[in-house]
């Protein structure tokens, strides 16, 4: 694990999670797999507080737990999981265009809780909601309990794993910690629950405060409470299905610019049909006949069948092999190649990390070194002096531009050797990329960038605090003083306790934190092209 993921884990544990998780995370990031015991003696925390930060950790998926053959428990950090918390608003919003707002809050809810019941999420879902509309009109658990079971049925969701239910001996002792298993026909089964009911108005403080002392009193009393009809089946977020589709979004639009808008369509398609039988792991789709995807295409395209067989086999005859013929059942049957996954051979001939390195090099070294770039990708091994040739670049600039290159370990020098001796004079210098090199460069920039970008939101807070409480003060008492029916000069006078230039301050600052918040979205869209890469390559035998 490099510096620079240690760096963001710890920063997104700490504005997450809190101070107590982010030392606790970070002990287990810098050190590896550790007990209890070892973990209280390298944080210097008390044992309740790393028993309570552990359980945060693994209520999140962010630590995994093992039990050693001699009895002891040993928990992990999950560095690949942790950085997933930047990509949390683009899962989100995902779940929004697809869904709806229902899809939205429901994905939030178990992203912000970890894992949660369907009968928990849902009442929370058509709580938030029914605050949002007009007085009197309320959502129904019903319609949030349907988009529940969409996002389960296309796989957004999963159920977590539980502890199965084996008969033991009463004298066989317990183990150390429970193993958690679930069955593949299991995970995205939804429970047959009858919700019967409708979102709740939060109308003051007092009343949530009577509502919580109501709850701590059934607690005491031997909690009562009826038990939800769900109780023991949690469920959580698929982070994997969520950069699947990301994954088929990159491909349609891959489709369009090369091709036209209707062959996108019809891969679009083929993608949509095969979406949840297809796994995260595969190099290729599901088969699928031709009948099949002509019943499926959106009833907005008018094409006849024999114009859709057209465009397969312009697909499939194109040399970038988006879409491959597999068989002739059916009118034919056809599968996306999707390059990522164990077995995949599919290579186009411009990966898609290529267009992420021209924006650093135009701006690190400027336009001769990205046309030297393209060059080399084009060519893949040129001696410096056709480099000049093809590129039209002077020698002397040629040379410091690939040394500078060199040393940013974006291009690298191969020595073919005329004799054994390998002698300067009888031995050509060959440029070259190494796209495997030159993207793990990238990713580890990009986890600087963004690790600098959430330094730089947080001091712009703190530089910022007494304002923004200040901030928060007025808004509270203007929406208390809203809920009692208060007059206009009142309200007035309570808005002019915040000066036009602390105001103008305030603009400023939020103009800000939404450009660094803008920013980090965008740098995590090329984080996952790059470990996207990355990941097929290694897989690729």
């Amino acid at each position: 694990m490099t510096q620079a993921e240690l760096r963001l884990c710890s920063l997104l544990l700490q504005e997450h999670f809190g101070e107590i998780v982010e030392i606790v995370g970070n002990s287990l990031l810098r050190t590896g797999p550790r007990p209890l015991r070892l973990l209280v003696g390298d944080t210097g925390l008390l044992p309740d507080q790393v028993k309570k930060a552990l359980c945060v950790l693994i209520q999140h998926n962010l630590v995994r737990y093992e039990v050693q053959p001699r009895g002891s428990v040993e928990y992990e950090a999950r560095s690949e999981r942790i950085l997933r918390i930047l990509r949390y608003p683009r899962y989100i919003y995902t779940a929004k265009t697809l869904y709806g707002d229902p899809g939205e809050l429901l994905v939030e809810e178990l992203l912000l809780h970890g894992q949660l019941p369907m009968s928990c999420v849902v009442a929370r879902v058509a709580d938030r909601l029914t605050e949002t509309m007009e007085d009197g009109k309320t959502m129904d658990y019903a319609e949030v309990s349907s988009t529940f079971v969409r996002l389960a049925d296309t796989h957004f969701i999963q159920r977590c794993p539980t502890v199965p239910e084996n008969p033991q001996s009463a004298k066989a002792p317990p183990p150390p910690a429970p193993a958690l298993a679930i069955a593949e026909k299991d995970m995205y089964a939804v429970p047959q629950l009858s919700l019967v009911g409708k979102g709740k108005r939060r109308h003051s403080c007092s009343e949530e405060e009577e509502g919580e002392h109501k709850a701590k009193r059934q607690k005491q009393e031997g909690g009562r409470s009826e038990t939800p009809p769900d109780d023991g089946i949690y469920w959580q977020v698929n982070l994997e299905r969520f950069h699947q589709h990301f994954r088929d979004q990159a491909l349609v639009s891959a489709v369009a610019s090369r091709m036209d808008q209707t062959s996108s369509e019809v891969v679009r398609t083929m993608l949509r049909m095969s979406e949840v039988t297809t796994a995260s792991g595969a190099s290729h789709t599901q088969p699928l006949s031709s009948n099949e995807i002509f019943r499926s295409l959106p009833a907005g395209y008018n094409i006849g069948k024999q114009v859709l067989d057209q465009y397969l086999a312009l697909l499939a005859d194109d040399p970038l092999e988006f879409v491959g013929k597999s068989g002739d059942s059916g009118g034919g049957t056809y599968t996306v190649k999707v390059m990522w996954g164990p077995g995949a051979s599919w290579a186009p001939p411009s990966p898609f990390p290529h267009p992420s390195f021209i924006p650093l090099l135009l701006c690190r070294f400027g336009s001769r070194c990205a046309r030297i770039f393209r060059l080399l990708l084009r060519k893949k091994h040129l001696e410096q002096k056709q480099v000049e040739d093809f590129a039209m670049i002077p020698a002397k600039e040629a040379k410091d531009m690939l040394y500078r290159m060199l040393s940013e370990n974006l291009v690298s020098l191969q020595e073919i050797p005329k004799t054994p001796d390998h002698a300067p004079s009888r031995t050509f210098y060959l440029y070259t990329v190494n796209v495997m090199a030159a993207a793990r460069m990238l990713l580890h920039r990009c986890y600087k960038s963004v690790a600098n970008l959430m330094e730089r939101r947080q001091r712009e807070m703190q530089e910022n605090k007494r304002l923004l409480e200040k901030s928060q003060r007025v808004e509270a008492i203007l929406a208390s003083m809203q809920a009692t029916g208060a007059e206009a000069a009142q309200l007035h006078e309570v808005e002019e306790m915040i000066t036009g230039p602390e105001r103008q301050q305030l603009e400023t600052l939020k103009r800000n934190v939404n450009k660094i918040d803008a920013s980090e979205n965008q740098v995590d869209e090329t984080i996952f092209v790059l470990e996207s890469f990355i990941e097929s390559t290694m897989k690729r035998p």
